[in-house]
């Protein structure tokens, strides 16, 4: 699950915490060009993706990693409106699936806006189906987050959010990639999520990715004093990081 990425990268995902394309041009057929659609990364945004119906819901444990590149949907059969890449940075795509009707599933998107979700075609060969019992749980009023499989809490831990004005979103959200630390010591790993941050528009002329990682010392426990990323302590993350990516973050 690790994945060794560039100081660069790192820095541009991050860098504050411790672009936007347009949705695709007609082809000479009247239908969206596939290469002119947006990518569905941390690094996208989709303003015409679907809302995530139930932010608040569970899920079955369904998630998918796509083989091939896949167009995202806004509906069944629907207009396409991005692209699901093979990799997210550079950890294989691992998306969590909210709703499926056949074929189609409906999974949430680790693009801008947040909570975004489309929909996906299924049949044949197309993806790669895996069930994930585990489930991360923040708690930012109790400043606590748990990991749990199934009905079994794995551990619980006092952590530091976002401050007032740069508040940790809320809503369903999911680790994206696994990233080994090369530019700053905060962390040696760092769990980008799906969400980002709604009063940043960039961390270091990144995404304004919201992440988890650590922090040098536990000053921040039990304080809402970050730009928005959630930091655990090191005993947290070293748990985190076994977990599979594509696992669900409700953050509330």
């Amino acid at each position: 699950m690790l994945a060794a990425v560039g100081a660069a990268v790192l820095a541009l995902l991050v860098a504050g915490c411790g672009g936007g394309s347009d949705a695709g041009q007609a082809n000479a057929a009247g239908k969206p060009d596939q290469a002119a659609l947006p990518e569905a990364t941390t690094y996208g945004d989709i303003p015409q993706a679907p809302k995530d119906p139930e932010p608040g819901a569970a899920t079955d444990g369904e998630v998918l990693h796509p083989k091939r590149e896949l167009v995202v949907h806004d509906g069944v059969d629907g207009t396409p409106i991005a692209r699901l890449p093979v990799k997210q940075i550079s950890s294989p795509t691992w998306v969590p699936v909210i709703k499926r009707e056949g074929d189609w599933a409906q999974i949430l998107l680790p693009s801008r806006p947040n909570g975004a979700s489309g929909w996906i075609n299924t049949a044949g060969d197309a993806v790669e189906s895996a069930n994930n019992d585990y489930v991360v749980n923040v708690d930012r009023q109790n400043f606590s987050l748990e990991i749990v499989k199934g009905d079994q809490q794995l551990g619980e831990w006092t952590i530091g959010i976002g401050e007032p004005d740069y508040p940790t979103p809320a809503g369903r959200a999911f680790i994206i990639a696994s990233i080994k630390e090369t530019v700053n010591d905060y962390s040696p790993i760092v769990l980008p999520l799906s969400a980002h941050s709604e009063s940043h528009t960039t961390f270091g002329g990144g995404p304004g990715t919201v992440g988890i990682h650590t922090w040098p010392d536990n000053s921040f426990v039990g304080k809402a004093n970050s730009d928005g990323c959630i930091r655990v302590t090191k005993e947290a993350l070293d748990e985190l990081v076994k977990l599979p990516l594509g696992t669900m973050v409700n953050i509330v």
